[in-house]
This record gives structure tokens, sequence and C-alpha cells, in this order.
């Protein structure tokens, strides 16, 4: 193996990876980088799908799909007409789904199901969801997130490379007060460092067990449920699954623990930071690259230089993400309120989140951490994240890396970065990630890798589009008046 430190530049050319040529990437479950991902044999055609909705009775099925912001739409299609919806799709009026590139005067969107995307809802098994994929006159829409991903993914598959994604998704536990304000739905979560606190685990048993069973239920093998850093904070992890598969189950999980929430009157949410004491919800990646089988990023920790158990082609993907970090974050952390989860403090001690472009070993203050041999862990990604975009700028990032053998510098894994001066970091050549989405999307604008990832739609590039909404999202926050600068600036002068 060559020394890490040395880049070797990869057989994969940067011009397909620019041009958008398939790369395959595989994601690790967090514990077991180097296995097979789970999660039961999905249906693999449309006579699956119709045997699975007789054998299990199933009378309706939601087809859904996302929108730029990764809210799930969807229309309930009586099993009855399954034969139509599996053909024909499901038609919208997309200009009142969400930010998904359709005008008025537009022709509907089409939202056609893929097969192996079939998962019942377990509270209510007599209803399944399929993921779709959305055309226009026939046509693959390029504005749908879903096929985004899909056609990189496909161009890492040129190459012989599969990504696997594990996504950790955090959420709050609320409950709405009769005034209207919100407070954490356990009145006793109160802590001032309340993670891992069994008790607290122990009075939302009922609900996450629920949660747990049925992620089991679907065969995502949830391996362990925790209470998080704030108050009323849970994450339920489950099997890690290629780059798609993780998606779409990430869209469904949200939905479900959602669901389940209102059900007993209380509200779930995966909003990166909803109260500014306390640690905000992340929805990390853990992501391995795979080929014939096997997990290219994996290697002898003692063939290592670094002793991390990378094999080169990780440190070059590494090298790639932190070459556009500055740039994929506007998708991986895509609001306004993301980048108030990307500071050093909390009531805690800690934010436990991103501020600077680094990796290391397990260092919970690094951007990339590498808890293991064979995988690593981006921690820039919330819970606002469309899994979709985001995947695939994670994707496209590292490949670019791979291709062009970057370097990724030496890791961190010593250091706190969190406390660490600018001067100390300056040495280290670290670097500061955007402080907030207006920058986010000017070094997205300039990147020339995500904008050929994320590809050509009917008038503009995509990274145009996305880049005009969020600008939108940002202006509008800007322009409002907070109580803070009520409080500070009103009788200041």
């Amino acid at each position: 193996m060559a020394d890490s430190n040395t880049p070797q530049p990869s057989s994969v050319a940067t011009s397909d990876i620019a041009a958008g040529s398939p790369v395959p990437f595989d994601g690790s479950r967090m514990e077991a980088s180097t296995t097979a991902p789970t999660g039961g044999t999905a249906p693999a055609s449309a006579d699956d799908v119709r045997a699975l909705v007789a054998e299990q009775g199933v009378e309706y099925l939601f087809a859904q799909f996302v929108d730029m912001h990764g809210k799930p739409n969807a229309k309930l299609v009586p099993a009855t007409h399954l034969d139509d919806m599996l053909t024909d799709g499901a038609g919208f009026a997309g200009f009142a789904a969400g930010d998904i590139g359709q005008r008025p005067h537009d022709p509907d969107l089409i939202a056609i199901p893929d097969p192996a995307s079939y998962t019942r809802l377990p509270w209510q098994p007599d209803v399944a969801r399929l993921a779709c994929d959305i055309t226009v006159d026939g046509e693959p829409w390029p504005y749908c997130p879903r096929t985004i991903l899909r056609n990189q993914v496909a161009r890492a598959a040129e190459l012989g490379y599969e990504l696997k994604v594990g996504a950790e998704l955090e959420y709050f536990l609320l409950r709405r007060r009769e005034d209207g304000g919100l407070e954490i739905a356990d009145e006793r979560d109160t802590l001032g460092q309340p993670c891992y606190d069994m008790r607290a685990l122990t009075r939302s048993l009922d609900f996450v067990t629920e949660v747990a069973d049925h992620l089991n239920g679907l065969g995502w093998d949830n391996y362990a449920t925790d209470h998080e850093d704030a108050n009323g904070q849970f994450e339920q992890n489950f099997g890690y699954a290629d780059a798609l598969t993780t998606a779409d189950r990430a869209i469904f999980f949200r939905y479900m623990v959602e669901t389940l929430a209102q059900r007993r009157g209380l509200i779930a949410t995966f909003m990166p930071k909803p109260f500014s004491h306390l640690t905000g919800n992340g929805c990390h990646f853990h992501v391995s690259l795979w080929r014939d089988g096997e997990n290219v990023f994996a290697a002898d920790p003692a063939d290592d230089p670094h002793g991390l158990g990378l094999s080169q082609d990780a440190y070059h993907f590494i090298g790639g993400l932190k070459e556009h970090a500055k740039a994929y974050i506007a998708l991986t952390a895509p609001t306004v309120n993301s980048y108030k989860r990307l500071v050093v403090g909390s009531q805690s001690g800690s934010a436990w989140a991103p501020v600077y472009i680094s990796y290391g070993s397990n260092n919970r203050t690094q951007m990339l951490r590498v808890p293991d041999a064979g995988r690593i862990e981006d921690r820039t990604v919330d819970g606002s994240c469309n899994p979709y975009l985001g995947a695939t700028a994670v994707l496209a990032a590292g490949m670019d890396g791979l291709a062009r053998g970057l370097d990724a510098g030496a890791p961190t894994s010593a250091v706190n970065l969190h406390d660490a001066t600018d001067a100390e970091r300056a040495e280290l050549g670290v670097e500061t990630l955007p402080a907030n989405l207006l920058d986010a999307t000017r070094e997205l604008e300039r990147d020339d890798v995500l904008r050929a990832a994320l590809g050509r739609c009917r008038d503009e590039d995509y990274v145009d589009y996305y880049v005009r909404i969020k600008r939108a999202e940002w202006e509008r926050a800007h322009a409002e008046i907070s109580d803070w600068e009520l409080d500070r600036y009103l009788q200041l002068f």
C-alpha cells in the first residue's frame, strides 16, 4: 500500500466524475462496517408487489415522492387500482406539491413507483408505501431529488462502485402548551446532562420501543436506542444499506416517528435546532465504498500509517469531502436553522456538531470521524437534510477525491478542535465551515463538481434552482426581527 501522505491517483477519471459518470458507493452500519448491509429481500418487480399486496391483505398504497426539502407528498391509491399505479403512476399538480421545479402551467408530475421501496405501515398494516421517481411527459424529471441520487449512483456503478450509508436520525419529543409554546414531552426530563439517562429513557419506553419494534418488523434491524444529549431527544439506529435504500428509509422513518407521536398528542421534530440552549438534531451519515462485494475503505489498522483502518482510496475520498465541504454543506445542512446547530457549546457542555473541516479517529469534534475501520462518519448532516440530495453530494465529493487522488492531509485525532485557538487551527491547516446558509450557497454555486452531479434541468442547472430557493429562504429569515434584537437594541443607544 502506498504511503497515505503521497496521493495515488485512482483509475477513476476526473472527467468521468465531473460529467456525472457513475461510481458505486456503500455506506456501512455503525458497528460492522465490513459486513454486508441489513434488510430483507426487497420486491424486484411489479409482480412481486402484486403478490405481497395480495398475501398481506394490503388495501391501500401511498404513491410517495419528496420535494427539494424532503417533504413527503403522496396520493392514497386503493389496492383495486394497484395495476394502474404500477403501470401508469400517480398524477400530481406539481406546482402545488412544493419546490420541485414546476410552474402553474406545467404538465402534471407522474410518480412512478419503485417496487424495491415497498414498505407496509407497521402501525396500520393494511396500508403500504411505495417511493416514486417523478416523470413529466414520459421523461425523468431532473428536479426530482430521488432521480438526482439515482443518476449519481448510476454514474458510480459504471465505474464499479457502490456507496452504502447508515443514517443516524435524532429527534425531539415535544408537547404544545395551551399558550401555543413548546415544551419537552417528558416534564421530568430536566437534567443538565441528560445523555444516556436510563430513567428518562425508561419513561419513554412505550414510545421508543414501539418505534424499535416497527423498525425490526420492517427488517431494518434496530440495534440501539438512546436518550441523546438534549432533554427530550432520542436516537434510534437501524442497519445500513445502499444509498438509495437508506434515503428511502430515512424519509419513511421521519414520517413514521412523526405519525406515532401525533397519535399520542405529541410532536416529534427533526428540526436541527429547536431550542437555542440545547444540542441540535443531527442525521450523521456513516459511509463506505464497495466494489465487487468488498468494502474498499477497509484496511488493517497495522497497514494504515495513521492507524485508522482506512485504505488509500478511503483517504482520497476524505480528501474529496474536505475539498468540497464548504459547498456540499448547503445540501447536508440545508436550512437557516441548520447553522445554529453548527456551534461549539450547549447546556450540556458541547453541541457535538462540526464547526471545522477536519477528520480524525473517534473524536467528535471532527467533521469527519472514523469510529471504526472501513467507514467514515460525516457529521455535517442534520435532521432537515433531504437524504437524496445529501447522499448525492457526499458521493460526488468523495468520488472527486478518489478520481483526483486528493490528499486528505494528516488527521487531527488527538486535538479538541472546539478548544483550539485560531492560531493552532491555522497551524494544523484546519479551515472553518460556512457559518450560515447564505455563505454555504455562495460556495455551492461555485463548485463545478457538485454542479455536474446535481445535473442539468430544463433551462438551468439544478444548483442554480436550489440556490435561488435557499437564498429566498435566507432573505425571509433575515428580514425577521427577533426578540433578541429587540431586547438588545431597542434602548441600547
